[in-house]
């Protein structure tokens, strides 16, 4: 089977913004409180209008043309998303018909938090096996339509925004970009975040999220990275799903890989869900933080729990 890589990165965020001190309006908390436990100052929130489609859409756009491909040569469309709304029709065809995509394979993609790596996985094989030629990848969420405002444990962590990649062979003569995905979960824990019927809101057992996060996790990232041949040691960018801080840094201080190279795009973007990863991989990319050419390691996890992680190549 041929390889495979990520061909580029593009992200969308929405304009508003909103900072702690306007959740201390809303409920009993304060700037340093929401710091000192998930580490963040701001987070975006979509319009009323604004749609998952709609900023998948752009997301998509922009991984596109940092590729340089043509529309038709995408022969797939993956959305990972948990949060669109309604389940019919799927946000991947809409999006893929709205960036002129001429009839390609389109499924929407649920695995939470870890969406966007189960989709990187899912795109390469498809690749591998000669399924697709060039898979549009994107992580999309509107977290905040599923909010309790009310609700000071999740309203003050989860946000909106956009994230995409687009995934095509590799050169012949060089190699594999895309490493194996490890991927599982953790179903007896799956009540620990759940939404509850048609008209129910996030609901999470923060502490026992935190508690198997920064201990099942550090060790699905070493498994990764042996297989794909690389050590932490190796790795130029770690990039984690943005949950929370103090997760991010404790599985990066297991793993020992410095501070400098882990992404934290969620001090200024909140908990994004599917979108987290690719949305942070386009920051660090316009911020120069990505070397291209060297490994970056992925983990994801969320509801369900599940989880995924694998090495890419950066683009």
């Amino acid at each position: 089977m041929i390889g495979t890589k990520i061909l580029g990165f593009g992200g969308y965020q929405p304009d508003k913004v909103v900072t702690n001190d306007d959740l201390a309006k809303i409920v009993d908390t304060n700037d340093e409180w929401i710091r000192s436990r998930v580490g963040i100052q701001s987070r975006r929130v979509a319009r009323d209008d604004e749609t998952v489609a709609d900023m998948a859409e752009a997301a998509g756009a922009k991984a596109l043309a940092a590729t340089g491909l043509e529309p038709s040569e995408v022969d797939l469309v993956i959305v990972a998303t948990c949060s669109p709304e309604s389940p019919l029709p799927n946000v991947a065809a809409t999006v893929a018909h709205r960036l002129g995509i001429p009839a390609p394979g389109a499924y929407d993609l649920n695995a939470a938090c870890a969406g966007f790596c189960y989709a990187v996985g899912a795109a390469s094989d498809a690749v591998k096996v000669g399924s697709a030629r060039n898979v549009l990848v994107i992580g999309a969420e509107k977290m905040t339509s599923w909010i309790d405002w009310n609700d000071r444990s999740t309203c003050i962590i989860f946000a909106d925004g956009a994230g995409a990649a687009v995934v095509g062979p590799s050169g012949t003569d060089e190699p594999a970009g895309i490493g194996p995905v490890v991927w599982g979960s953790a179903g007896d824990q799956a009540q620990k975040i759940t939404i509850e019927g048609r008209n129910g809101t996030l609901k999470q057992d923060g502490q026992a999220v935190f508690r198997w996060a920064t201990t099942a996790m550090a060790p699905v990232a070493l498994e990764a990275c042996r297989r794909a041949g690389v050590t932490p040691a190796d790795i130029t960018a770690f990039v984690p799903h943005q949950a929370n801080l103090r997760i991010v840094e404790a599985i990066a201080k297991k793993l020992g890989i410095p501070r400098e190279r882990v992404a934290d795009d969620i001090i200024h973007a909140g908990n994004t869900s599917s979108a987290s990863i690719p949305l942070a991989l386009s920051r660090m990319a316009e911020q120069g933080r990505l070397q291209p050419g060297t490994p970056a390691l992925l983990i994801a996890f969320g509801a369900g729990l599940a989880y995924a992680s694998q090495v890419i190549t950066v683009p």
